[in-house]
């Protein structure tokens, strides 16, 4: 086999700042070769390089053997790259076989479609390498998993050699991850070379042949993902050693905190998001909603924290200790002693142009601690913030001047979490995707702050997407499924089936597709 990509001391430069530094990187023909990091440790920038989408500030390019240089991601195409991005670029009114042929069309100005000659290739392909689709269906009738292969249906119709996957797996089911890593193997074994950009060292370990860490937009090492291990390939990432996992003692629930009873959402349009839902959260305990995203996730924490769109219906209750929660407005849910960390921080919970400081404070600020006459009381809100930082490891260096965005996604993540624990008087966490979009080192951080806030008595409802941070963090888990809860884990299965996270992950993914 042969290198089927070379770069030699790439350098790419935003401004003044380093996207990628010096790197070097091989990439062997008909290989899966993974490339792992931090947020912000070069990845996307590199492959996006490959894909033509940004061009080199310095350094070479090799496709095959031969120099070359891009302007565009046409240019790659034509060199026999494809890329499938992490959110996927189809256009949900068009068919399958519409979406795979478009830019490709393969006919003159004015001409027909060739859509019954298209479809026949592409079947011919869905066959070979085990992508089963519909053609004639419309790309926004399918499933997250079924989106995945018109994307690399589409890669394969434009003879594709070499395929770049940015996250592949961040949506999809165990199951659809299961059949995703078939068809990775099943590309690799018929000569394709598969680049793999994943946070997920897990799926690393599984389908990679080689693993390339990156740190700070260099490459620190590659090695045999035969040979390697998720903890040694951790601290390559960070430079330090890490806690993969927090230690989740057994839990000692006490009295009910949150109690729902028969709970329906319905739309304005009238379609049903919420059936009949009925769980109850006691002090002390973390429960863990599984289920693959938009199956009425969101409509449940828009009731419980009062942002329920004009015209929803609402039936059933839901109560915090003995007070409901239906029709009250966020600021009457905080006072009433409950705190929200939200799906997209960005949108709901922060406003990235304001200081450190201030995000730290927003929501408290009527605190009477905060307070001195008319104004505040700077001395006590400069101590407040000085714990936060330190208690919550974050890197700053100036909360007063400093804007929100000059911090990492898990720095930013850690301030919200910081604000929103540190409250006082809190009986009710909703926690919703705590490290979606955080590094691998902000995580260890952020899952024992909400261990430590379970054992110090909070109730609190976990949704994620991600099943092991669900297994790892939950004292009771719920299969969430199309609006109910289709079966649930009680505390001592989940005890038990805890060490075996891979096979509890399979079993938890038959009740949530």
């Amino acid at each position: 086999m042969g290198v089927a990509v070379r770069l030699s001391s790439i350098s790419k430069k935003f401004g003044g700042f380093f996207a990628n530094r010096n790197v070097s990187l091989s990439v062997e023909e008909g290989t899966i070769h993974a490339l792992v990091g931090e947020n912000g440790a070069g990845k996307s920038t590199l492959t996006k390089m490959i894909y033509g989408i940004h061009q080199p500030t310095s350094g070479e390019l090799f496709i095959n053997g031969k120099a070359l240089r891009f302007t565009s991601p046409r240019d790659a195409i034509h060199s026999g790259i494809g890329m499938v991005h992490q959110h996927f670029m189809l256009v949900p009114e068009l068919s399958v076989v519409e979406n795979i042929i478009l830019g490709n069309e393969q006919c003159r100005l004015f001409q027909p479609l060739p859509l019954k000659k298209s479809k026949t290739l592409i079947m011919n392909d869905a066959e070979a390498y085990g992508l089963a689709i519909d053609p004639d269906a419309l790309v926004g009738s399918l499933s997250i998993g079924e989106q995945q292969r018109v994307e690399i249906l589409k890669l394969l119709f434009r003879h594709a050699a070499i395929m770049i996957f940015d996250e592949p797996t961040a949506v999809l089911t165990p199951a659809e991850t299961e059949h995703f890593f078939a068809t990775l193997r099943s590309l690799r074994d018929k000569g394709k070379t598969i680049i793999l950009i994943t946070h997920k060292l897990d799926e690393v370990l599984a389908v990679a042949d080689m693993v390339s860490v990156m740190r700070r937009g260099e490459i620190v090492g590659t090695v045999l993902a035969s040979s390697a291990t998720k903890a040694e390939l951790a601290r390559m990432m960070v430079g330090r050693n890490l806690l993969l996992r927090v230690t989740n003692p057994p839990a000692t629930p006490g009295k009910t905190i949150l109690s729902i009873n028969k709970l329906g959402f319905c739309t304005k349009k009238g379609i049903k998001r919420i059936y009949d839902l009925t769980l109850n959260i006691r002090a002390g305990e973390i429960y863990g909603i599984a289920g693959v995203e938009g199956n009425g996730q969101s409509e449940l924490l828009q009731t419980l924290w009062g942002l329920v769109p004009e015209g929803t219906l609402i039936s059933g209750e839901a109560r915090l200790k003995e007070h409901s929660l239906i029709g009250r407005s966020p600021a009457e849910i905080a006072d009433m002693g409950v705190s929200n960390i939200p799906e997209d921080r960005l949108r709901h919970a922060v406003i990235s142009n304001y200081t450190i400081s201030e995000n730290i404070l927003f929501g408290r600020h009527r605190e009477h601690a905060f307070h001195q006459g008319i104004g505040f009381n700077t001395e006590s809100l400069n101590r407040y913030t000085k714990e936060m930082i330190a208690d919550y490891a974050l890197s700053c260096s100036s909360p007063e001047r400093q804007p929100l965005t000059a911090l990492s996604g898990g720095n930013q993540q850690k301030v919200v979490l910081a604000r929103e624990l540190s409250r006082p008087a809190v009986s009710l966490l909703l926690l919703a995707q705590p490290t979606r979009g955080v590094d691998i080192g902000a995580i260890e951080i952020i899952h024992q702050k909400i261990i430590d806030a379970r054992m110090n008595g909070m109730a609190i409802l976990l949704l994620s997407s991600e099943l092991d941070e669900i297994i790892a963090l939950s004292t009771r888990i719920g299969c969430f499924y199309k609006g109910f809860i289709r079966h649930e884990f009680s505390q001592e299965e989940v005890e038990r089936k805890r060490d075996s996270a891979n096979e509890f992950q399979k079993e938890i993914g038959l009740y949530i597709t």
